[in-house]
């Protein structure tokens, strides 16, 4: 194909069309501190950058802070998350693949109890970095260059997904609400989209599944306690649809299972909540994302419930070389 003498004229399009697959493919990392990203697992070209800004505002009964989502009854926490990091997407086997780096830090005050005990307290920093790292198992080989780009649909795609979580962030042993968390964590999942209907930009819809298992490390100094808690298993589910070529919207569920803490012995409840949410997206030009979401959990009236509402706002700045090469050179015409 002649990228620049054909009717349709592609170098017009072909950085626009490159670019959203580019933002919307590298979107921001995971966080199960509050819903994943939608059209996260979207793949885009290789060797795409980005660069994530997500801000969340929260209150629970929980450390949002914290992965495993310990309830403490009664306890009111209110927090400022800021994540941040970088996202690279590459070929391994001839299959797409993405690593990212991500950093939590912000703000949680409340009111917690732990053993009996009640603790007003605030703490402030950075949180304990992830690394996340995805490749493609079933679904079309990866995209090396735009022709591959123009032919690319999804299909139903599935991945394979590892995160770990580095205990090195802010951590105070006298209090039990930390930015770090001081024990080691991490996540296996199995990220599923599945194409519904065409793949025409202003048309897609998809059904996106994350089913993850949390596996976690003990804390051998929570309030100078032990605390071991079990795996985990949550369930992410998005149904997604443009609504126009720049903007798109879907609706959020979750389901949070297990997870039980151990605290020197005595044994809490294990989760069974259920949160549902809606998010709204819009490109704003070939390098910049915007992301609006809202999550609620719906189940949760019980003293060992999870409680949680979270409004998020995300920010994602892309590129390419080849993408930023060719704007160069239209804008050279």
């Amino acid at each position: 194909m002649n990228y620049t003498t054909s009717p349709l004229k592609p170098v017009a399009w072909l950085p626009l069309a490159v670019a959203t697959m580019l933002i919307i493919g590298v979107l921001c990392p995971p966080q199960a501190l509050a819903q994943l990203p939608t059209r996260f697992y979207w793949k885009s070209l290789s060797n795409a950058n980005a660069v994530p800004l997500v801000v969340e505002v929260i209150n629970s009964n929980t450390n949002p802070f914290d992965t495993a989502h310990t309830v403490s009854p009664g306890s009111d926490v209110d927090a400022t998350m800021i994540l941040t990091g970088y996202v690279r997407t590459f070929s391994l086997f001839d299959r797409a693949a993405m690593a990212a780096i991500i950093v939590p830090m912000g703000h949680v005050s409340g009111d917690v109890t732990v053993a009996g005990r009640t603790f007003s307290q605030s703490a402030g920093g950075f949180g304990d970095p992830l690394l996340e790292f995805d490749i493609n198992l079933l679904g079309p080989p990866a995209q090396k260059n735009l022709p591959d780009v123009m032919r690319y649909e999804p299909g139903f795609s599935v991945d394979l997904l590892v995160d770990l979580a580095f205990p090195i962030g802010g951590y105070d042993n006298d209090r039990p609400l930390n930015l770090g968390q001081n024990r080691w964590y991490g996540r296996l999942g199995v990220p599923i989209v599945w194409q519904l209907g065409p793949w025409v930009p202003g048309k897609r819809t998809t059904l996106e599944l994350l089913p993850v298992v949390w596996l976690f490390g003990d804390n051998d100094d929570y309030v100078g306690q032990t605390m071991k808690t079990d795996p985990l298993f949550q369930l992410d589910a998005h149904v997604t649809r443009d609504l126009t070529e720049h903007f798109w919207a879907a609706v959020d569920a979750s389901w949070y299972y297990g997870g039980k803490a151990t605290i020197n012995g005595v044994k809490g409840e294990k989760l069974n909540n259920i949160g549902v949410g809606l998010t709204l997206g819009y490109q704003v030009n070939d390098n910049l994302n915007l992301t609006v979401g809202y999550k609620t959990t719906v189940d949760d009236s019980g003293a060992g419930d999870l409680q949680m509402d979270c409004f998020m706002v995300t920010l994602v700045y892309g590129w390419h070389p080849l993408v930023e090469g060719m704007k160069r050179l239209k804008s050279e015409k």
